[in-house]
């Protein structure tokens, strides 16, 4: 079973309707005794210009960009392929986001 680090972003299988798509790993890595999931925010190629959506550039990214808004925790099994990392800035605006989207 692949296992995924925070700041990672991979190729996710959401399901039918939601597509497979790029992801940010977003939790720490779970222990033995925890489930295995993982937290990711997803990657959209159709913003809608919500504050809560923040766009990177990356080159193995389409453009577009990662909606704070849809935390969604999958199975580690839903993780198909590990793209690359985002850099520990870029990974600091999309917290900064999911905090805003929160109220924490």
């Amino acid at each position: 079973m692949p296992k995924a680090n925070r700041g990672e972003v991979w190729l996710v299988d959401l399901g039918y309707s939601a597509k497979t798509r790029p992801c940010l790993v977003l939790n720490i890595p779970p222990l033995d005794t925890d489930r295995a999931l993982v937290t990711v925010i997803p990657h959209t190629t159709s913003p809608r210009g919500t504050r809560f959506e923040v766009s990177i550039s990356k080159p193995f990214l389409h453009r577009g960009v990662f909606d704070a808004q849809n935390p969604t925790s999958i199975a580690q099994a839903k993780l198909m392929r590990r793209l690359r990392d985002l850099a520990p800035d870029q990974l600091l605006q999309v917290e900064h986001a999911v905090r805003n989207w929160l109220g924490l």
